[in-house]
C-alpha cells in the first residue's frame, strides 16, 4: 500500500469518527475541513494510482460527505434552471 492510499485511508476514519460526534451546526464546519484536506489527498490518489482509483476515491468520499454533495446539485439545477 503506498502513501497516498493510506492518506485515504485514514481520511475516511477521520471522516467516520468525526461524524459521531454532536455537533451543534450539523457537522458543516467539519465537512468544509475534510472538503478541504481531502481534496489534495484525492489529487494525490490520483497522481500515484491513476484515474481509476482516484475515481473510486472520489466516490468513496462523495458517499462519506453525501449531503454537501446533494446540496451542490440542487444549487447547479437551480442555477441551471434560472438561466433559462
Amino acid at each position: 500500500m503506498n502513501w497516498s492510499i493510506a492518506l485515504a485511508a485514514l481520511w475516511g476514519i477521520a471522516a467516520n469518527v468525526l461524524a459521531m460526534i454532536p455537533s451543534k451546526d450539523n457537522l458543516w464546519t467539519r465537512a468544509y475541513v475534510l472538503i478541504a484536506v481531502g481534496i489534495p489527498i484525492l489529487g494525490y490518489v490520483t497522481l500515484q494510482n491513476g484515474p481509476w482509483i482516484g475515481l473510486l476515491v472520489l466516490a468513496m468520499g462523495m458517499s462519506v460527505l453525501r449531503w454537501p454533495v446533494i446540496y451542490l446539485g440542487r444549487w447547479i439545477r437551480r442555477m441551471l434552471g434560472s438561466a433559462q
